[in-house]
């Protein structure tokens, strides 16, 4: 075979490769942003579930179901547990979802200890 054949073969074959390829590639992103869309809902949903979390343990103090002691323990762990999602989605470069109108939990022992205290 004739070596400008022969390249002209190869140049022929790299160019339907390329052709073929883009397509291919453009559905690659696309698929890849929205798995990240995905992920970032579900962190978001996690740390909606989280706050709730916080909340209901933050209530079951003010009502006298914990000590202070498991309280504490517990809330460190959830708030631990927030912390971690919150820099996942700071990672992917998630915008801050809005704020709910019951908010972000109370820090340990703020409102708590002042709801306790009849404050």
């Amino acid at each position: 075979m004739d070596p400008v054949a022969l390249i002209a073969v190869i140049v022929l074959f790299a160019f339907v490769v390329l052709l073929v390829g883009i397509p291919l590639r453009s559905g690659t992103a696309e698929a890849a942003d929205e798995r990240e869309r995905r992920d970032i809902e579900a962190l978001q949903e996690a740390k909606r579930a989280k706050y709730r979390e916080i909340r209901e343990l933050e209530m079951d103090f003010r009502t006298g179901k914990l000590t202070l002691e498991d309280f504490r323990a517990q809330d460190r762990a959830r708030r631990g547990e927030a912390i971690d999602l919150l820099r996942r989605l700071d990672a992917l470069g998630a915008t801050p979802a809005p704020v709910e109108d019951a908010g972000a939990p109370a820090r340990a022992g703020e409102a708590s200890s002042a709801s306790r205290d009849g404050a």
